[in-house]
């Protein structure tokens, strides 16, 4: 499925979106416009069954299409935490926000519909929700006292503040332990999704909603590796290492 297309014609095919750029889902399933068995509709036909502005859906399509993918060349390493976390919460968490919630009703429906051809959908359902049970409070630790902690903790070892290595050991630790779990889980579910879909292959005879849910699958995937791999591999040695230098000011 390609990830290009110039600008939405009112007379495509819904279904001829979808299987030109995956990401257009997002957006008629928003407006519960079908784009599988019943997507044979021109988009302008779609939008009037179902009573939706046509001008807006274009413009939610297009902007879905046009919008960029992160870098791999953006500098991780050289920021500060303060920047790293806001990073992450604004692209990585509000991603997760907006994605999930709307999926999980995707593949619940999806599966329902399937597994009696495909044996293995309900196995891949049961894995997502696990997932995503475990994604909800890990983003909710990290905003409400991992990233708010660590932001402390660098405010004061960057201003030499008297009260750092005080700081350190008085507030909930070791950091390391709390995230490095929730992510272990998380890389394992991750790990069993790739091993259920093979890794994101659809079957030749798919319809293209299947071929959607494995796309958006793989987004997901790839989100959320990135985001692990910003903790594991740069937040959080910084901040143990912060830790463990205030640690040693205070004896």
């Amino acid at each position: 499925m390609g990830n290009q297309l110039n600008q939405v014609g009112e007379l495509e095919l819904v279904s001829d979106i979808v299987a030109k750029d995956y990401r257009t889902a997002i957006v008629f399933w928003k407006y519960d416009i079908d784009f599988c068995c019943g997507g044979r509709l021109p988009l302008e036909d779609a939008c009037l069954a179902k009573a939706v502005n046509l001008q807006t859906v274009k413009d939610e399509l297009e902007r879905v299409i046009h919008q960029g993918s992160v870098t791999n060349t953006l500098k991780y390493k050289e920021w500060n935490l303060d920047f790293l976390m806001d990073y992450i919460i604004h692209v990585h968490h509000a991603y997760l926000k907006t994605i999930i919630p709307l999926f999980h009703v995707r593949i619940e429906e999806f599966v329902a519909k399937h597994q009696k051809n495909y044996g293995y959908l309900p196995e891949l359902l049961d894995i997502f929700r696990k997932l995503e049970m475990e994604t909800w409070p890990h983003l909710s630790q990290e905003e409400e006292i991992t990233f708010p902690y660590i932001r402390q903790m660098e405010y004061a070892y960057n201003n030499k503040e008297a009260y750092a290595g005080l700081l350190v050991r008085t507030l909930s630790k070791p950091v390391e332990e709390v995230i490095k779990h929730n992510h272990s889980l998380m890389t394992k579910f991750l790990s069993r999704i790739r091993e259920t879909t093979a890794n994101y292959t659809a079957p030749e005879n798919a319809c293209i909603t299947h071929k959607t849910i494995y796309a958006l699958l793989h987004e997901i995937d790839s989100n959320l590796s990135q985001h692990l791999y910003l903790e594991n591999d740069i937040l959080l040695p910084k901040a143990i290492a912060m830790e463990n230098e205030l640690l040693l000011q205070v004896g």
